[in-house]
């Protein structure tokens, strides 16, 4: 199971997965200019969204049909730190029908 974790540093944004960098997936969608951001609506959260479920599934289709849900769900209402399991993650996209 994978353990994903945010908060922010001087550097701004920070977001691993277990414990290594999350790649944004800019190869995917470039959604944001300045990477990664949650706690609100917008294109900061968007790209955390898609890369958290491109990590997670492992599908590049899949995760591009449900950032957008999933961002208004979950990546927006992350608090300033956080961690996310595997088992949250599915349980967060089965409500949204994924």
């Amino acid at each position: 199971m994978k353990h994903y974790a945010g908060g922010r540093s001087l550097d701004g944004a920070v977001v691993t997965v277990d414990g290594t960098p999350l790649d944004p997936r800019y190869d995917l969608k470039r959604l944001s200019p300045t990477g990664f951001e949650w706690t609100y609506e917008g294109a900061g959260p968007a790209q955390l969204a898609l890369a958290l479920i491109a990590d997670h599934l492992g599908d590049d289709h899949k995760a591009l049909a449900l950032y957008e849900p999933f961002m208004r769900r979950v990546v927006a209402e992350l608090d300033n730190s956080w961690e996310l399991s595997s088992a949250e993650i599915d349980a967060a996209l089965a409500g949204l029908g994924g």
